[in-house]
Formats: structure tokens, C-alpha cells, sequence
């Protein structure tokens, strides 16, 4: 339990990271107890987050960046923005205050029954929520690249800037558990054509044991025929782990059936 957890902070040795990964390619239960603690993240995102109109929006947004400029000299509007999510202490209860104010209004209009405004400001809840999730998926801090990619749960619509960001993390992020999260997140998005092809695409950049059984999971459960040519081609590579060569020739035979 001790190294699941330090494998999910990234706070392996290289060395051991590599022998877990190996284990956990191998091993069902070692992988249904990552699995089961990896899901804890996933709860991290699930606070439904109340509705909010264009003046409590503002002054969230000017609150924030009043911290955020406090916290950040740096002239930079890049780095600015990438900071903008790091929820230091103080912007953490700036954060709770806000929410707390927007609950009251959002129960203000709720009451009123006006089935209209409601779904502006759902949607305006969602326009934020992407916001948040392209912030935070560039953040230096695995934990809360693991945050946004929970946050697209919570989107109803995702836009095209969010899945080609997901798709970054996806196939570039140096975090195999910010990976696989990504992962989950975007076969849950898998009815969208352009997600289910990306995912194929993906198949050939995973170079981790983990990762390349995680993905061959996937293309079994979506039953993805397009997955098979990817999927060979990733059989023939000459360091691919043996557990993990048995587990793709056999999600070939499964879906060719």
C-alpha cells in the first residue's frame, strides 16, 4: 500500500517506479488496489459547484486576480495564468468565500423558477470548469494536473480545446498516474468520434508497461477494430514487457472475435 501511494505522489526512485510498473502490469491484485486508490482522486472533482451569474463571476474573477498578482510578480501574462490554480492558502479561503456568496444567489434565482436563467448560468458553470481544467493541466504539480483532468467530469459539453489538451497530457505528461487518469477521463468522452480516434492515434506514444495495458483495456472495451494495426505495431517493439505482449495479443484475438 506504502508504494501504490508513493507511486501515485511520483515519489518513486526511477528504479523502483519501473519494477512497480512492471508488478502492476502483472499482478490483478495489486492493480484492482491501485485502481480502488486511484478512484479516491476522481471523488476530488465531484463537488457539484453552485450556479453563478455575470457580476458574481467578475468579482470571482477580480478576486482571484487580486491574489494571484499578490502571489506573483512576474510580469509574464503566461506564467501569471499558470499560476492563477496553485490555491495557496489565502486564495483558498478567497476561493470558499466566493462559492459561498454564489451559493446564495444561485438559490435567489433558482427560487424565482426561471428555467432560462438557470441554463445561462449552467452553462456559464461549465464555460469556468474549462477554464479551470486548461489552467491546471499545465501546473508543474502532478496532483493538480489530476484535479483538471477530474474537473471533465463535471463538464457537460467538453470543448474541442479541452480534448486537445486531455490528448497532450495524454500521449506527453511525464506522470503515468496523471496518464491513466487522462485516460479514464477521455474514454468516459468516447462517444464523441473525434476522442475515439485520438485514442487510437495514442496507442503507439505509450511507452510505460502500465500505460500500454491500460490502453489495451480500452480498445477492448470500446471494441475498437481500428486499434488492431496500432496495436501490432506496438508488438513488434523490442523492449515491450512480455507480460504486457501477452495481454496485447490477446485483446487482438478478443477483438477480432
Amino acid at each position: 500500500m506504502e508504494k501504490i501511494i508513493d507511486y501515485i505522489n511520483g515519489e518513486l526512485p526511477e528504479h523502483e517506479k519501473r519494477a512497480f510498473e512492471e508488478r502492476l502490469a502483472r499482478d490483478p491484485e495489486l492493480r484492482a488496489a491501485y485502481e480502488e486508490e486511484k478512484a479516491l482522486w476522481s471523488l476530488m472533482g465531484n463537488i457539484e459547484a453552485p450556479a453563478v451569474n455575470d457580476k458574481l463571476k467578475s468579482r470571482f474573477l477580480d478576486t482571484l486576480q487580486v491574489y494571484k498578482e499578490a502571489a506573483n510578480p512576474h510580469p509574464g501574462w503566461l506564467f501569471r495564468l499558470k499560476a492563477l490554480w496553485n490555491f495557496q492558502p489565502q486564495l483558498k479561503m478567497a476561493y470558499t468565500l466566493v462559492l459561498l456568496c454564489v451559493s446564495l444567489g444561485a438559490g435567489l434565482y433558482i427560487n424565482r423558477k426561471n428555467p432560462d436563467e438557470i441554463a445561462r448560468m449552467s452553462s456559464e458553470i461549465s464555460e469556468m470548469k474549462q477554464m479551470m481544467v486548461l489552467s491546471l493541466i499545465e501546473n508543474p504539480s502532478a496532483t493538480e494536473r489530476i484535479r483538471a483532468v477530474s474537473l471533465t467530469n463535471e463538464i457537460r459539453n467538453v470543448d474541442d480545446k479541452v480534448i486537445d489538451a486531455l490528448f497532450s497530457t495524454l500521449n506527453h505528461d511525464p506522470n503515468d498516474n496523471v496518464r491513466l487518469m487522462t485516460l479514464e477521463a477521455l474514454t468516459e468522452l468516447a462517444g464523441n468520434p473525434r476522442v475515439r480516434e485520438g485514442l487510437v492515434h495514442s496507442i503507439v506514444s505509450q511507452t510505460s508497461p502500465i500505460m500500454q495495458s491500460a490502453m489495451a483495456d480500452v480498445m477492448l472495451k470500446l471494441q475498437e477494430k481500428s486499434s488492431v494495426k496500432p496495436l501490432k505495431k506496438m508488438l513488434n517493439r523490442g523492449d515491450l514487457n512480455s507480460t504486457v505482449k501477452d495481454k496485447l495479443e490477446q485483446t487482438i484475438q478478443e477483438i477480432l472475435i
